[in-house]
């Protein structure tokens, strides 16, 4: 029971993961812009994220500008979104999977070896859905970091980390963690000890001794 428990509770974060995964994706704000040396308090807001930049007034108006050329964009950016969709894609395979194998579902139920496989090639799948969303978002968070202190960076194009960014690494984190829990729900090898051989009986007695 507490093993179907813990296989439960993984399953429960590296769905919040997968989720949290497709949020950081679909938010523009995965870098902002770092009025760190600014000395006017500005009116407006900037911030970038995989698929769009935007400004935002402080009157509430927000505009954002989609990225039109595919070509156009840097390298980074391009491995950046390659990865977050392939981390999303795995996900969405290992919720099926890990479902199949779920001690609380009725599928499979004739064969209980091969249900727990199925639970822990789930975990394994969110544990590589986990690493390509944590690899996106520290490759695209060193960039961000090499940029601002880059000499070369014009001051008024500094950027520094944005709420997309710390929900993808939460949500990376997740994606591994429940990964991690469903594959501990592995079937362990029991130990299979040979049949004792049975020991012949010795003949009855027939009452008479012989000298």
């Amino acid at each position: 029971m507490a093993n179907a428990g813990l296989q439960l509770l993984g399953f429960i974060l590296a769905f919040l993961g997968w989720i949290g995964s497709i949020v950081s994706t679909a938010l523009p704000q995965w870098k902002v812009y770092s009025y760190a040396s600014d000395n006017i308090v500005t009116a407006q807001a900037i911030y970038e994220g995989l698929w769009m930049s935007c400004v935002s007034q402080s009157t509430g108006q927000i505009q954002c500008k989609v990225f039109d050329s595919l070509l156009n964009l840097n390298s980074t950016l391009q491995a950046t979104r390659a990865l977050m969709v392939i981390g999303i894609l795995l996900g969405l395979i290992a919720i099926f999977v890990a479902t199949l194998g779920m001690k609380c579902m009725k599928c499979m139920e004739d064969d209980e070896a091969q249900k727990m496989r199925m639970a822990v090639f789930g975990g394994v799948i969110f544990l590589i859905s986990g690493l390509a969303v944590l690899v996106a978002t520290a490759w695209y968070g060193n960039r961000i970091v090499q940029e601002f202190y880059d000499p070369m960076t014009p001051v008024n194009a500094r950027y520094e980390f944005g709420q997309a960014l710390f929900i993808g690494w939460a949500a990376a984190s997740l994606c591994l963690l429940g990964g991690a829990l469903l594959c501990c729900s592995c079937p362990r090898k029991t130990t299979s000890y040979p049949t004792p051989r049975p020991y012949p009986k010795p003949a009855p007695s027939s009452g008479k001794d012989y000298v």
